[in-house]
C-alpha cells in the first residue's frame, strides 16, 4: 500500500477501480462513484459534463452583468471542492444559481456591486452553518421547518418572479434594451430551437437542448446582424479572471434568506436522486454537500463569481450514460477551471445577443416555476388542506404580483423575500393553531425533494 493510498483511507477519500475492461458499461450496471472507466474515456465523459452545465451556467452572469470569467473559476473550484469535502463520494457539478438572479438586482441597485457580492458570501456562510447542523443533528428539523408544500412554493415563486426579467427592461426613451422584447424574432427562434432540440434527440444530445438551442439563437442573430465581435477580437488568449471584493453591507442579508432555502433543498433533491440511481444511500453525506456548495459560494462571493448550486443537468448526463464516477467530475471541474483564463473566451459569451438570452431565459424561469408544482405532486401534497392551499397561494400571489415592502430607514424587501416570508408564518403559523384547536388537517411529515431532472438540461432551481 502506498502512502498515497494510505492517507486517502484515513481520510475516508474515496480512490476509483476499473469498472470491467474500461472501455464500456457492463450491461445491466452502473459505474458507481467509486469506479471509473479508462482514462480517455472519463476526460471525455468530463467534457459532456461541460457541456451540460455550459448553457445555464453561463446565463446567470450575463443576465445579472457579472463578469463571466470569475463565474467560471468559482464553478470550477467549488465542483473541486465539494469532491474533496463529500470525499470523493458524491458525483456533483457545482454551476450558477439562478436563485440569485433577483437579489442580485436588488442589492446591485441599492448598494452596487459589491453589496451583491457580499449578499451572495453571507448565502454561503447560512448555509455551511446548515449543513454543520445537519451533519451532527441530522436532516429532520429541515423537514419540518421546509416540508414539501413549502419547499414547493419557495422554488415556484423565485421562477415566477423572474419572468418580467425574461421579457425585458425598457430604457428612458422607451426602447427595449434586454430580454425578450429587445430582439422578439431572434428570441423566439432560439426558445423554438431548445424546444426542438428536446423532443428531437434523445440521450446526451436532447439534455444539451439548452446549449444547442443557445448556438442556433446566436447563428440566427450573426445572420441578422446583432452580434458584435469587436471586444472579442481585442481581447487576448490567456489573463486572469476578473477578480472582485465585496462590499460589507448587512442590509442586503435578508433579501438572499430565500435563496438559502432553495439551496437546502436542492442539495437535499441532489443528494437522493443520486442514491436512488445508484442504489446506494448517501443521506451521511448530506450535512457535507451543504458545507461544501456553502463554501463554494462562499468562496465566489469573495472574489466576484455567481453562487453556486448543484446542477440537475450533469444529473441527467448520468443517468443516460450510466456513468456515476467522480472522476469525470474532476475533469470537467480542470476543463471549467482552464476556460476561465482566457479573457477572448469570456468576450465570446458576452458577445451573446440579448435575444439569444431572452429565449432561453424565458423557458428557463418558467421551468424552475413549474419544478415548484413538480415538488408537490411528486411529493403527494394535499391541497385539501387549508394550511397548504392556503400558504402556497398567499405567497405566490405576493411573489408574482412583486409586493414591496420599504422600512423608515429605507430597506426595500421585494417580492420573493415577502413571499417566501409569508409562506412559512401562515403555513406554520395555521399548524400551531390548527393543532391547538384540533382543527389540523395535517399528516405525518415526509421529506422534500427536489426532482431529478427530466430528459433535458433545465435547471433544478437555480
Amino acid at each position: 500500500m502506498t502512502q498515497g493510498t494510505a492517507l486517502r483511507e484515513r481520510l475516508g477519500f474515496v480512490g476509483w477501480r476499473l469498472h470491467g475492461d474500461g472501455k464500456v458499461v457492463t450491461p445491466g450496471e452502473i459505474v458507481k462513484p467509486g469506479e471509473r472507466l479508462g482514462w480517455w474515456r472519463s476526460i471525455g465523459l468530463g467534457g459532456q459534463h461541460v457541456l451540460a452545465m455550459f448553457g445555464s451556467t453561463i446565463l446567470v452572469p450575463r443576465i445579472t452583468e457579472f463578469p463571466v470569467a470569475p463565474t467560471l473559476f468559482f464553478s470550477a473550484v467549488g465542483t473541486i471542492l465539494f469532491l474533496l469535502i463529500t470525499k470523493n463520494r458524491l458525483p456533483s457539478y457545482l454551476g450558477s444559481s439562478f436563485a440569485f438572479i433577483v437579489p442580485i438586482g436588488v442589492a446591485t441597485a441599492s448598494g452596487g456591486v459589491g453589496a451583491a457580492l457580499f449578499g451572495i458570501l453571507m448565502t454561503g456562510v447560512l448555509l455551511v452553518v446548515a449543513g454543520v447542523v445537519v451533519h451532527f443533528a441530522g436532516p429532520r428539523w429541515i423537514q419540518a421547518f421546509m416540508p414539501p408544500v413549502v419547499t414547493g412554493t419557495i422554488v415556484a415563486l423565485i421562477g415566477f418572479n423572474l419572468a418580467p426579467v425574461a421579457w425585458g427592461n425598457v430604457d428612458a426613451d422607451g426602447n427595449p434594451v434586454s430580454g425578450f422584447r429587445a430582439a422578439p424574432v431572434t428570441a423566439a427562434v432560439t426558445l423554438g430551437a431548445i424546444l426542438l432540440a428536446t423532443v428531437l434527440f434523445r440521450g446526451i444530445l436532447g439534455r444539451l437542448s439548452i446549449l444547442l438551442g443557445i448556438v442556433v439563437g446566436y447563428l440566427v442573430a450573426l445572420w441578422r446582424g446583432e452580434v458584435v465581435f469587436t471586444d472579442v477580437e481585442k481581447a487576448s488568449w490567456f489573463g486572469l479572471p476578473d477578480f472582485q471584493a465585496p462590499t460589507v453591507d448587512f442590509s442586503v442579508v435578508l433579501i438572499f434568506l430565500p435563496v438559502v432555502l432553495v439551496l437546502i433543498a436542492e442539495n437535499i433533491g441532489h443528494v437522493k436522486s443520486v442514491s436512488t440511481m445508484t442504489g446506494e444511500n448517501y443521506d451521511p453525506l448530506m450535512g457535507r454537500a451543504l458545507i461544501a456548495d456553502g463554501l463554494a459560494t462562499t468562496l465566489a462571493g469573495a472574489g466576484g463569481g455567481s453562487g453556486t448550486t448543484t446542477y440537475a443537468e450533469n444529473i441527467g448526463v448520468m443517468a443516460a450514460s450510466r456513468v456515476y464516477s467522480t472522476a469525470a467530475y474532476w475533469f470537467a471541474g480542470f476543463a471549467a477551471l482552464m476556460l476561465s483564463f482566457s479573457p477572448k473566451f469570456a468576450e465570446l459569451i458576452y458577445s451573446i445577443p440579448v435575444g439569444v438570452i431572452g429565449g432561453a431565459a424565458t423557458l428557463l424561469f418558467g421551468m424552475i416555476g413549474m419544478l415548484g408544482a413538480r415538488i408537490w405532486v411528486q411529493n403527494k401534497v394535499d391541497f385539501g388542506d387549508p394550511a397548504n392551499l392556503m400558504s402556497a397561494g398567499v405567497g405566490l400571489v405576493i411573489a408574482i404580483a412583486g409586493f414591496v415592502f420599504v422600512t423608515g430607514d429605507g430597506l426595500r424587501f421585494d417580492g420573493i423575500v415577502l413571499g417566501t416570508a409569508a409562506t412559512l408564518v401562515i403555513y406554520h403559523g395555521m399548524r400551531f393553531v390548527g393543532r391547538w384547536r384540533g382543527t389540523s388537517h395535517e399528516e405525518a411529515a415526509t421529506p422534500a425533494a427536489v426532482p431529478a431532472a427530466p430528459a433535458t438540461d433545465v435547471p433544478d432551481a437555480r
